[in-house]
């Protein structure tokens, strides 16, 4: 298998040395970037921000990866930065699944190789891990025989993702492991995503790499009620849970009216019902590392006690996203019959999931990371809001959510149940722990990822 593995990376060599004397068809120069990801762009918030920042400070910027969902339109419209898509391709869905991952591989490194060719010589390479295999490797050579210099963001371990679904001892987790800690330390300089992912670096890898976390965008802030209620409106169109009449009073003469805002038609006045339902909101990726039977079962929890107390408020929960579970868990929703919930999963713009975390009540995590080492960015985001988390534990949440401070971290669905109770108790009122939470992160003095990154990040690209 690892020989096969080999083949295709030779293969892909070859072909490096046969383009690299074609002539390129995207321009870029020394005075340029060029950002992987080996992924959808539109999903890849991170390396979106990345793109960015450098094309703001001048860098020219070519942005390769899958096309899919579609970036935020500050990517679109920047004149510096241009998308590369990698073509798609189909791998064979015959033979045994080792056999199905391994030609994949070896698809996905002539591609890679063919599209990082078709780019002149950047001066940088900002490579997103994982997927690392093969896009380590394929960036090495390239940086190697252009003399660029090769940047790796590790967000996470490939190997401990491949590990949810195959086990710590199967030999592909072995392999990938190897390769990430072998290739890894052929780059120039690295970037990670915590403290606790830099140590692991150096001790077990031999890997020195400088802590930038992630930090929420310009954009992921508080919404004014007009706007929520513009969005509101917008979503009652598609989403049943927003539409006035589902959970909320009926429309009233001269007023517009969603279940959560209404406006006076003749006045202009938006405001908040005093009965309108708590918005409760969450984002994943759908993947194994997201167990969102917890969430549901703590619904299921919540239910009863709104039936039993007159205190607690009517919820509507969104759960957004896109990714590999989403059928599964939208048949299991369906099987629900709640009487004071609603549930939908809506796919949202790039430009609206803002809007909808700044309008909401509280947000929920369901994020377990593989490795321990990653924070969830969407918990970043809820905070740029000023939005108060539930989130779930893992080895190092405390780098990032403060219990009691500006959220609060849960083991069990029993346990988020309780603090949802606690959380919305004589809901909307000012008092409780609730607005506590988000009075924290108001007064919190909270680094931007312009900022943040200028600090950490610019030094690498200025000083080589």
């Amino acid at each position: 298998m690892a020989a096969l593995l080999w083949l295709g990376l030779c293969g892909a060599l070859l072909l490096l040395l046969l383009w690299s004397r074609a002539r390129p068809a995207y321009r870029q120069g020394r005075a340029a970037a060029v950002v992987v990801v080996l992924g959808d762009l539109g999903r890849s918030p991170r390396m979106q921000y990345h793109a960015l920042s450098l094309a703001r400070r001048g860098f020219r910027v070519a942005f390769v990866g899958y096309a899919g969902t579609k970036p935020h339109n500050d990517i679109l419209c920047n004149e510096k930065i241009q998308i590369v898509h990698i073509p798609e391709h189909k791998t064979w869905q015959v033979g045994p699944k080792v056999f199905q991952y391994i030609a994949k591989v070896i698809i996905q490194t002539i591609l890679l190789f063919y599209m990082m060719l078709k780019i002149e010589n950047p001066g940088y390479v900002l490579l997103q891990n994982p997927p690392g295999l093969p896009s380590i490797a394929v960036t090495w050579a390239v940086c190697f025989l252009r003399g660029s210099k090769l940047i790796i963001d590790w967000h996470n371990y490939g190997y401990t993702i491949l590990s949810l679904t195959h086990g710590d001892r199967h030999p592909l987790v072995w392999i990938a492991k190897w390769y990430e800690e072998l290739f890894g330390r052929f780059s120039d300089y690295n970037i990670c995503v915590t403290d606790a992912m830099k140590e692991d670096l150096e001790v077990n890898c031999h890997i020195r790499a400088i802590t930038l976390y992630d930090r929420p965008a310009s954009f992921f802030k508080e919404t004014p009620l007009r706007d929520q209620h513009s969005l509101f409106m917008k979503l009652s169109k598609d989403y049943v849970p927003f539409k006035a009449r589902s959970i909320a009073e009926p429309n009233l003469p001269g007023d517009e009216k969603s279940a959560f805002t209404q406006r006076d038609v003749r006045s202009g006045q938006v405001t908040r019902p005093k009965d309108r339902p708590a918005l409760l909101v969450s984002s994943t990726s759908w993947t194994e590392d997201e167990d969102f039977s917890v969430l549901l079962n703590a619904l299921e929890e919540y239910e009863r006690y709104v039936s039993d107390e007159a205190k607690l408020p009517p919820l509507v929960c969104v759960i957004t996203g896109k990714g590999p579970l989403k059928e599964y868990y939208s048949k299991l929703i369906a099987t629900m019959h709640f009487q004071h919930i609603q549930i939908c999963t809506p796919w949202l713009e790039a430009e609206d999931y803002p809007l909808l975390l700044g309008s909401a009540d509280l947000g929920v995590c369901l994020h377990k990371s593989s490795s321990g080492l990653d924070l969830p960015m969407k918990v970043v985001d809820m905070f740029g809001c000023c939005l108060p988390v539930c989130a779930v534990h893992f080895r190092c949440l405390h780098e990032l959510v403060k219990h009691e401070v500006n959220g609060l971290i849960f083991k069990d669905s029993s346990e988020l149940a309780g603090q949802l109770k606690m959380l919305f108790w004589e809901f909307p009122t000012a008092e409780g722990k609730l607005n506590l939470f988000r009075r924290n992160l108001r007064t919190a003095e909270q680094l931007r990822w312009d900022e943040s990154w200028e600090q950490t990040v610019l030094p690498l690209f200025s000083n080589s």
